[in-house]
């Protein structure tokens, strides 16, 4: 089913939210500002977005604007299920880091070590070097290639590639793509891996370590690790993406069912739990916390930067520094402190925005490839935040 991307020629489109007003004294002009950038851009019976802002712990706004699907056109609202892809991580860093609060792990464990059959080049991998993607595994979509181009097995979005395969795929590799610690390169590889790490050290499934240890004790009750076959996603948006000024349902590829990378459904409701649990503390102490909050330094203690990219780098000229945690970005804003990170693949975009000493935390959901929430989440940031200090 297809819906035209037309836009109301007064520029105001009636949104669909169901969702009850925040009691704030900025909520009223904070949701203006909202209606004003995300209107334009979402016909109330197309696929949208959720958005929550808090404040001092208060939310102050939670919004839906369009449908969950093109099919039911039932409203997106706080309760609705998006696919958070690489938001994802986060949720896999932390179910790592109450391994390690256990007992059951440290960060300095290797590859190797964990999974005995993974050729040498991971002796020296660590489970820190997979937090902070200092690691060097190869790209296991790239590798997904090459295997199809030399006539091995071929993924569609009927056929997805399993955590197991993605493992498989890495342990025929004879070497990494650079000495683990000495370059950073996000990695999907590397969460991919530290979800099958969760599973073998706690004993359980990725997604019942994480119902249990997570979701189920900060109340993130439609949270869940979703596999088809296995459980049901409630109040599901499903993704779409454009395709001749259209936008058609496009919900899965062939890597969807990869799960510590990219596999948490979530709702703003449950999002704004999980941020006061890191508000608070409540799964983790300060101490505990504080290597996701550091970024993170290669081996020999200089800061790593992104890959050279001839088309941003000019010659001569370094690529940017890079400020990484485990499972989060860890760059400023405009003078103001912050942690983030952005989610993307097959028909949805998603962000957390958490501005620290502000105490302002801003989540977009979208289940449509074609808006750039992380955009739309800083032009609401300058909407909310004080002014830089000079």
């Amino acid at each position: 089913m297809r819906v035209l991307l037309l836009f109301s020629a007064i520029g105001c489109l009636i949104v669909r939210s169901g969702l009850a007003p925040a009691h704030s004294p900025l909520s009223g002009p904070l949701q203006s500002h909202v209606d004003s950038l995300l209107s334009p851009l979402i016909p109330p019976n197309g696929p949208g977005a959720a958005i929550l802002v808090k404040k001092g712990g208060t939310i102050v706004l939670e919004k839906g604007y369009g449908v969950r699907d093109l099919h039911s056109q039932q409203p997106i609202d706080q309760s609705t299920d998006f696919r958070l892809a690489s938001f994802t991580k986060q949720f896999t860093a932390m179910a790592i880091m109450l391994l390690i609060h256990d007992g059951k792990l440290h960060y300095d464990d290797s590859l190797t070590g964990i999974f005995p059959e993974f050729p040498a080049y991971g002796k020296h991998i660590t489970i820190r070097n997979l937090l902070s993607h200092t690691g060097g595994l190869p790209d296991y979509e790239e590798l997904m290639d090459r295997e199809e181009r030399q006539g091995g097995p071929r993924w569609t979005r009927e056929h997805q590639i399993q955590d197991q395969e993605v493992l498989k795929l890495l342990e025929a590799q004879p070497t990494g793509k650079f000495a683990p610690g000495t370059q950073w390169d996000y990695s999907n590889s590397g969460y991919v891996v530290l979800g099958l790490v969760v599973a073998k050290i706690s004993g359980m499934p990725y997604r019942d370590f994480l119902h249990q240890r997570i979701f189920a004790p900060l109340k993130m009750n439609h949270t869940l690790v979703y596999q088809s076959g296995i459980n049901i996603i409630p109040n599901r948006a499903f993704g779409h993406s454009p395709e001749n000024r259209e936008l058609v349902a496009n919900d899965q590829s062939s890597t969807s069912a990869t799960l510590g990378d990219g596999g948490i459904y979530s709702n703003i409701s449950d999002l704004a739990r999980w941020d006061d649990a890191l508000a608070n503390h409540t799964l983790l102490s300060p101490t505990e916390m504080q290597p996701a909050f550091t970024p993170a330094k290669l081996a020999d203690g200089s800061e790593p930067r992104w890959p050279r990219d001839p088309n941003t780098n000019k010659p001569g000229d370094p690529p940017a520094p890079v400020l990484y945690g485990f499972g989060w970005f860890l760059d400023p804003y405009e003078g103001h402190a912050r942690e983030h990170h952005d989610g993307s693949t097959q028909g949805f975009r998603t962000t957390i925005q958490r501005f620290i000493t502000d105490h302002v935390t801003i989540v977009i959901l979208c289940n449509r490839d074609d808006l750039n929430p992380e955009d739309l989440s800083l032009k609401i940031a300058s909407f909310v935040l004080p002014p830089p200090t000079p």
